[in-house]
């Protein structure tokens, strides 16, 4: 009976850091300029937050998907971009698009 329990015990602590491993690989941070898709870059029909890195000598694009931590920052870089924005999320792409889900965003004003 005590071998069982130690072994279940076991088996949830590996488990455990099986799980943090696992998400701190797919957690990336990105530094760049946040803006609007639509009224500074004017290639979206809509608004639509993105955040432009520099990567090398190109710009790669990463439109911002819509969390806890993106709620009420669109406001912010609508009508003028905010550089050395920093996000950290999870990257994903998406019919063409390279998309990020923040799960923090730094530097944007108050």
């Amino acid at each position: 009976m005590r071998i069982h329990f130690l072994l279940g015990l076991a088996l949830m602590a590996m488990f455990s850091f099986v799980s943090s491993v696992r998400a701190d690989d797919t957690a990336v941070t990105l530094k760049g300029t946040m803006t609007c898709a639509k009224c500074d870059l004017h290639i979206s029909d809509t608004c639509q937050s993105v955040l432009q890195v520099k990567d090398g000598d190109t710009t790669v694009t990463y439109y911002i998907a819509d969390s806890d931590a993106s709620k009420g920052t669109h406001e912010k870089v609508c009508k003028a971009a905010v550089d050395n924005v920093t996000i950290t999320g999870a990257v994903a792409d998406k019919d063409g698009k390279k998309w990020i889900t923040p799960t923090k965003i730094d530097g944007l004003p108050s």
